[in-house]
């Protein structure tokens, strides 16, 4: 049977071959870098909804007790150092930084070399001034004491032998 309306003399068109099947397995694509925006909210998801009024926050456990032991540092060096420690692993344990716990720290141990220092330093001065008071107020001494710049007679010392 022919078709009316195909023109005379035309073939029949051919019968197109089946497309050749897609092969089990392909190349994955080429891995690129991820944008540095990749921590945008992803499209179709809505952010997060704001806390309700009164809930917790979370808070640093450690933050308070690094105030105090800044505080502390200045008066009693050896409280302050280990308040501070205290404080510095409570927030470390949170996942939290606490600069007050570090300064306190830091104060507490230049304090106490300075403390150290000061102890030395006044501790050779008495001792200096224990030897010239042996020495110089002891029978056929002069009689006067140098202490520091100042000219002490021997009667105004208390050994503490009387």
């Amino acid at each position: 049977m022919t078709d009316p309306h195909a023109p005379q003399g035309a073939e029949p068109p051919a019968e197109t071959p089946p497309p050749a099947p897609e092969p089990a397995y392909t190349q994955p694509p080429a891995y690129t870098q991820p944008p540095a925006y990749a921590a945008a909210p992803q499209p179709g998801y809505a952010p997060a909804p704001p806390a309700p009024y009164g809930a917790p926050v979370p808070t640093n456990p450690g933050k308070t007790l690094g105030i105090v032991a800044f505080i502390v540092s200045f008066f009693i060096a050896l409280v302050g150092l280990i308040l501070g420690i205290i404080a510095l692993v409570q927030s470390r344990k949170a996942g939290q930084k606490n600069g007050f716990a570090v300064a306190a720290i830091i104060l507490s141990i230049v304090f106490m070399v300075i403390g150290i220092i000061v102890t030395i330093v006044v501790a050779t001065q008495f001792a200096s001034l224990g030897s010239q008071v042996v020495q110089n107020c002891s029978p056929g001494g002069s009689g006067i004491v140098e202490f520091w710049g100042q000219q002490i007679p021997c009667d105004q010392i208390d050994t503490g032998s009387n």
